[in-house]
């Protein structure tokens, strides 16, 4: 098993012995062996949806527990293939993408049409499938920010995908539009027995001040709640590392959004457990699942993937969906870290807040 506490160093007390105090963990919807049976069943969910989420909870490493540990890989659009994978070339084989994800014991692999079109009938079998449906085209100069349809529902079903997924850039001007299409394709994936997943992910200018509120607990909580809202099954968030984003957007001049005092002096602290509990608090007290995203490659990939993982499953949240910090290195490296991850939801120790 991974070391969890050297990984996490100086940092190791503060996170594995923090208390939650405005959200207390008896009030969630946690994870679980039964997380189907328990949470799911008494929803709207048909019995296809039923089963396609109890597949995904069953398989890899961290199969039976109610935790999820996703490799997700649609960088090749999102960020340019050559920038994704000059790195590590092979990985410009789609069969590769999806070999890190089965050696890495992940319990699914989410990519594009072309990447799981490409090996459907080699591995769907082998691997939950997640077919992300739309994108940001990065190519058009100046380049701009929009989600746009690359699949379409029945291409996902058709192919073996168990769950579709989406990103919505709340915030954003075009973020009506992407929310209506969105709600749409989900009501259509749900009528043909596939999970939902959403990347609640916002996007706008305005939100960089003297701090990125991109990552605010608070603005990042209610795009988890417009997500949930739409009958996402499982939310895909950023780590939070700041809060107070209506407080700093909100003017006389420019009237925004609408908050609480007690969002900050009661549900939620600095600690950045508290932060995830808030967010994790605004996909129905957990009823909708919470992964949070692995982030970018760096110099400590180890450690910040153990680190977010520690946080993410302290505050209440369901697992770990880290792409770059695996595939972005040598499969052997990817696959460690990737383990690493799910050692911390198996750990005993790490318990939650």
């Amino acid at each position: 098993m991974t070391d969890i506490m050297g990984l996490l160093g100086a940092e190791a007390g503060g996170l594995l012995q923090h208390v939650c105090k405005g959200i207390p963990r008896e009030s969630l919807h946690l994870p679980g062996p039964d997380f189907v049976d328990r949470i799911v069943a008494g929803s709207d969910r048909s019995p296809g949806v039923m089963r396609s989420l109890q597949q995904l909870f069953d398989h890899g490493r961290l199969a039976g527990t109610g935790y999820l540990s996703i490799l997700p890989v649609d960088q090749g659009i999102e960020h340019s293939a050559g920038a994704s994978f000059a790195k590590n070339p092979l990985y410009f084989d789609p069969e590769n993408i999806v070999k890190l994800a089965v050696e890495g014991g992940c319990n699914a692999v989410a990519s594009t049409l072309g990447v799981l079109g490409a090996c459907s009938r080699k591995y769907a079998h082998r691997i939950p499938f997640v077919l992300k449906f739309n994108h940001n085209e990065f190519l058009t100069y100046p380049n701009k920010y929009d989600q746009i349809f690359f699949a379409g529902i029945k291409q996902a079903k058709d192919l073996g995908a168990v769950a579709v997924g989406a990103t919505i850039y709340f915030g954003s001007p075009e973020s009506g539009r992407q929310i209506v299409e969105v709600s749409e394709a989900f009501r259509a994936a749900h009528e043909m027995g596939m999970a939902t997943v959403l990347w609640c992910y916002l996007r706008n200018p305005a939100f960089k001040r003297d701090k990125d509120y991109h990552v605010a607990a608070d603005l990042t909580g209610q795009a988890n709640h417009l997500g949930v809202t739409i009958e996402a099954d499982i939310i895909k968030q950023k780590l939070p590392e700041n809060n107070g984003g209506y407080l700093a957007l909100n003017t006389k001049e420019a009237p925004y959004g609408k908050s609480d005092k007690r969002m900050y002096s009661e549900l939620a602290s600095d600690h950045p457990i508290d932060l995830t509990r808030y967010q994790v608090a605004n996909c129905y007290l957990g009823r909708s699942g919470l992964i949070n995203s692995g982030g970018a490659s760096g110099e400590n990939d180890l450690h910040d993937a153990v680190r977010t993982a520690v946080i993410n499953k302290r505050a209440g949240g369901m697992g770990l969906i880290s792409g770059r910090k695996a595939f972005q290195k040598p499969m052997k490296d990817g696959v460690t870290l990737l383990n690493a991850i799910q050692d911390v939801y198996l750990s005993p120790s790490v318990a939650i807040a």
